[in-house]
């Protein structure tokens, strides 16, 4: 299928593996020209390089730094000729007991899962709406569906992002002029993070990584870990001419770990 998107401009946070190299490189391979941001300077350097590489008629751009600062953002958004595409992305915040959490480390979790998707999303969405397009995907997590105990901050941040996106995604002024606004809620996907995450608790239940993860995989009905390249190749979809009437939605790609009907 033709995505109906070549030639357009997407601006993808964390995209320098993971989640968010997964949509770079499913919009790259539709022809989608990219703007990519990373924390690490070394492994975006790689990521730009190899996406050239493998797709030499899309224009790769990048800049390296935290995009909670509103100077990374502002570099980020003078790279971009124009945003067709936004891809809001960041590692979420660590687990722990919220006895523990002080008011820095709220503000922290806030200032990147909710407060800095909210300006990058005010920076480039009226635009949108003047030129008649504009998608826009929030990756989120899954446990703003269900959330989990010890990810607090996460469901806290996330969900405050949830509860904006539901109301502005439905103005008419944007919705009627073909912006849309979704949110991607990752189950257990096969990356980096997940990996330090089974290693934790194999630590901290005297057992083994390996051991963790076929008892993660077992509890998953699709009995495995998802892929990056599945969920970029979704994340594409939602940025399709096509998707234009999706939005305001949570979508969950889990391999059916929720056990709701809705």
């Amino acid at each position: 299928m033709d995505l109906g998107i070549a030639g357009r401009w997407a601006l993808v946070c964390a995209s320098s593996k993971g989640l968010g190299r997964g949509c770079a490189t499913a919009l790259a391979r539709e022809g989608v020209n990219l703007v990519l941001n990373a924390r690490g300077a070394e492994a975006l350097a790689v990521a730009v390089a190899e996406l050239k590489t493998a797709f030499p008629a899309v224009e790769v751009r990048a800049a390296a730094g935290d995009v909670t600062h509103p100077e990374i953002r502002e570099a980020l958004l003078a790279l971009c000729p124009q945003v067709d595409i936004l891809v809001n992305n960041a590692g979420g915040p660590p687990p722990g007991d919220f006895r523990n959490w002080e008011t820095a480390d709220w503000h922290a979790a806030l200032d990147a899962n909710m407060l800095t998707p909210i300006a990058l999303i005010r920076a480039v969405v009226d635009d949108m709406a003047e030129r008649g397009f504009g998608r826009i995907v929030n990756i989120t997590s899954g446990a703003v569906k269900a959330p989990i105990d010890v990810l607090g901050l996460s469901n806290g941040a996330r969900s405050g992002l949830t509860g904006f996106v539901a109301g502005l995604a439905r103005q008419q002024r944007l919705a009627a002029r073909n912006v849309t606004i979704n949110n991607l809620l990752p189950g257990a996907f096969d990356t980096d993070r997940l990996h330090k995450t089974l290693e934790a608790a194999a630590a901290a239940s005297s057992s083994t990584a390996d051991r963790v993860a076929q008892q993660r995989r077992a509890a998953i009905p699709a009995g495995r870990f998802g892929t990056i390249d599945e969920f970029g190749a979704f994340c594409a979809f939602l940025c399709s001419g096509q998707a234009g009437y999706l939005t305001g939605q949570n979508l969950l790609l889990d391999g059916g770990s929720f056990p709701g009907t809705f």
